[in-house]
């Protein structure tokens, strides 16, 4: 499967745009250009399910700050988080279909 540059950029963009607004930027170009894509529609469902998991991950090690485990967990997670931001943008620029570690599957494939 050959996969366009302007393919490649909004993969990408939907990883970058999370920097600045972690859930409307990358929801508007996956909503944008999900039908167009298969490859950009693959990242984005992939991004969605990194952010909830992500999300559930940190909210779950916040709670166990009161346990002192998560004085540990939250800079895990947050570190992880950004580090797999990163990594996805890159492979979705080198036109790879990278899935994040640890992620669910909440919004399935087609």
């Amino acid at each position: 499967m050959v996969i366009s540059e302007d393919d490649r950029i909004f993969a990408m963009l939907i990883y970058l745009s999370s920097f600045f607004t972690a859930f409307f930027g990358p929801l508007l170009i996956w909503l944008l250009k999900r039908e167009n894509s298969a490859f950009v529609d693959f990242h984005g469902r992939h991004y969605f399910n990194f952010l909830i998991s992500y999300a559930i991950y940190g909210v779950i090690a916040g709670l166990t700050v009161f346990l002192i485990i998560g004085i540990i967990l939250v800079p895990a997670v947050s570190i992880a988080a950004f580090i797999f931001t990163i990594i996805g943008a890159i492979k979705a620029f080198g036109a790879e279909q990278y899935r994040i570690p640890l992620t669910l599957e909440i919004i399935p494939e087609k």
